[in-house]
Parts: C-alpha cells; sequence; structure tokens
C-alpha cells in the first residue's frame, strides 16, 4: 500500500541513574566515593533511505521509543549509553513537529537524517560531590528523561519528470510505454489513486518519471486529490503536460489552461518549472495538427504529438525531456 502521509510518536532514551559508592579494598578501610555517572539515552533519528518507498510501514507502529542509558557502577565505571533509534523513510519525506507545524527537516536525499529528539543525560555518580568538607557524600542524581514529540511525515516523491494532465490525458499509458512501470490503465477518470515512478533508460543514466494522479478544476483548494497531487509534482525538475488530441481544439486549449492555473493557483512555482506540452492518443484522430496547431499559438511554444499505442512520436519526447532534464541547449 502506498502511504504519503503519517503521523508518529517518538520517545528518546532516559538517561541511566548514577550510582553512590565507595571503594572498598584491602587495607584502605575508608575509600573515597566511586559512584560512576550513568548513561546517556538514545536519540530518535529519521534517515532517508532509497531501499524505503513508503510511509506504509512506519503508519503500522505510531509510536516509537529508543533505548535508555545503564545505571553508572562501582569503580567509577559508567553506564552504558542507550543505542539510538533508526527510523528509514522514503527520500524526499518532509518532516514535520505536529504541534507546531514547523519543518524540522527535509530529507530529500538518500543518507540524510535528523535526530528529532535527544536522549536524556545520565546522572551523576557520587564522585562529582565530593568536596573539603564532605569527602564522602552519598548523593548520586537520577538520569534525565528522553524527550517526546508527535511528528508529522509528509512523502514527496522525488523525480526527474512529473507527468500532468486531467484525468484520462494518456498519462499512465505513456508511463508503460517508455518503462517497466506499470499503472492501471482504463477509460475513466482517476484510474490512477497513487502515484508511479518509472525508469526511462534512453542511455546509462536514465530519468525517473513519476505518473501522478490527475488534476481537477480547484485542486490547490483541495479538489479530487487536490493537493496530495501537487506535493508530489512540487520535487519533479520538469514537467510533462499531456493534453487528449481526442477533445479538439478548442476544448484541448481549455484543458491545458485549467492545468496550468492550478499550478500557478498552488503557490509552489509550478507555473515556472521547465515543461514540455504534447497531445497524446494521436492513433485515434486522422489529423492531430488542428489541435497541435492551437496549442503551440497559444503557448507560444513547441508542442509534440504521440502515440502511446504505436510509440508514434514516443521517442521524439523522451529525448525533449532529456534536454530539459540537463539543461542542454
Amino acid at each position: 500500500m502506498f502511504i504519503d502521509e503519517t503521523e508518529i510518536t517518538v520517545v528518546s532514551g532516559r538517561g541511566g541513574d548514577g550510582m553512590s559508592s565507595f571503594r572498598r579494598e584491602k587495607y584502605v578501610p575508608r575509600g573515597g566515593p566511586d559512584g560512576g555517572d550513568g548513561g546517556k539515552g538514545g536519540d530518535v533519528v529519521l534517515r532517508a533511505s532509497r531501499n524505503v518507498t513508503t510511509l506504509a510501514g512506519i503508519q503500522h507502529k505510531r509510536r516509537y521509543r529508543a533505548p535508555g542509558g545503564g545505571p553508572g557502577g562501582t569503580a567509577l565505571c559508567a553506564g552504558r549509553a542507550g543505542e539510538d533509534l533508526v527510523i528509514e523513510v522514503p527520500v524526499g519525506t518532509l518532516v514535520r513537529d505536529a504541534k507546531h507545524e514547523n519543518v524540522l527537516r527535509d530529507l530529500a536525499h538518500d543518507g540524510d537524517e535528523v535526530i528529532v529528539v535527544h536522549g536524556g543525560g545520565g546522572g551523576r555518580g557520587n564522585k562529582h560531590f565530593a568536596h573539603a568538607t564532605n569527602q564522602a557524600p552519598k548523593r548520586a542524581t537520577e538520569g534525565r528523561p528522553g524527550e517526546e514529540r508527535a511528528l508529522k511525515l509528509e512523502l514527496r516523491l522525488v523525480a526527474d519528470v512529473g507527468l500532468v494532465g486531467l484525468p484520462n490525458a494518456g498519462k499512465s499509458t505513456f508511463l508503460r510505454r517508455v518503462s517497466a512501470a506499470r499503472p492501471k490503465v482504463a477509460d475513466y477518470p482517476f484510474t490512477t489513486l497513487t502515484p508511479v515512478l518509472g525508469i526511462v533508460q534512453p542511455d546509462d543514466i536514465g530519468l525517473v518519471v513519476a505518473d501522478i494522479p490527475g488534476l481537477i478544476e480547484g485542486a490547490h483548494a483541495g479538489a479530487g486529490l487536490g493537493d496530495r497531487f501537487l506535493r508530489h509534482v512540487a520535487r519533479t525538475r520538469v514537467l510533462l503536460h499531456l493534453v487528449d488530441v481526442l477533445v479538439g481544439p478548442e476544448q484541448a486549449l481549455r484543458d491545458w489552461r485549467a492545468i496550468r492555473e492550478e499550478l500557478r493557483l498552488s503557490g509552489l512555482g509550478l507555473d515556472e518549472r521547465p515543461s514540455l506540452l504534447a497531445v497524446s492518443r494521436i492513433d485515434t484522430v486522422e489529423d492531430a495538427s488542428p489541435v497541435v496547431e492551437a496549442l503551440a499559438a497559444a503557448s507560444g511554444g513547441r508542442v509534440l504529438a504521440f502515440s502511446s499505442q504505436t510509440g508514434q512520436g514516443v521517442p521524439e519526447v523522451v529525448a525533449a525531456l532529456l534536454v530539459l532534464v540537463r539543461g542542454d541547449d
């Protein structure tokens, strides 16, 4: 199951108690204090890993606790430190404090990590409390409690190319054509209910392409799949905007403008992202040029046309995406 948002509570480890003890050796009847300090409690760490693709595994356990530190020992032996608890999350996870809504860290790259709660400090042994007027203190302190914090985790997919367009614009079919990904394809709106990543391998480097649920008007305000869609688009470097040729020139213009407006209203700068406009499903009409020409005139840029069913025009689309992603002239 693909889960892109969840809340958890994390608790760091309690520090170990300090020890109150005295040196006891033969011929040393009144040895001084030798109580050791308690060990520090474990931290809770969130770490981005490319081996994790969804927050589903984390969602099943809502409360995470790091081990506590060990108590101090005799002969000035310090207690063991509690092991840090490391929770692996997908690359692209935004970590927020659930209470204050502030962002603690954007784990945008593999290996990025953040300590979300620090372990409690260990207590002090009685050795620390010896002084000139009290050379045999019995006092030792307890370890400090760990911290507790509620977190909100939001996954935003990291991809080179994000496919945008109204439902049934041909995004899933395109991804199936150019990669090994197998998103569900059917002739009704919102077939794709969760984002799907595919690897397009035109050369040794390749592109990561995200098929993201289709937009509808009002998505920026939460309509349809709304801001859950826009969250994933925000991390893509280039947008491939698909328009269905079957709707005809006038409706194609309305569809293109509707999506552009939703991207603008998102407030994420998506309307300024490098993009490629393409007309899909050209195998279903005799002449795609009226739709292509109308979009080219309105956008003032290049418009490609292709068929995912026959493969016509697909290599040209992939080549144009490579140019945009790599910033080639």
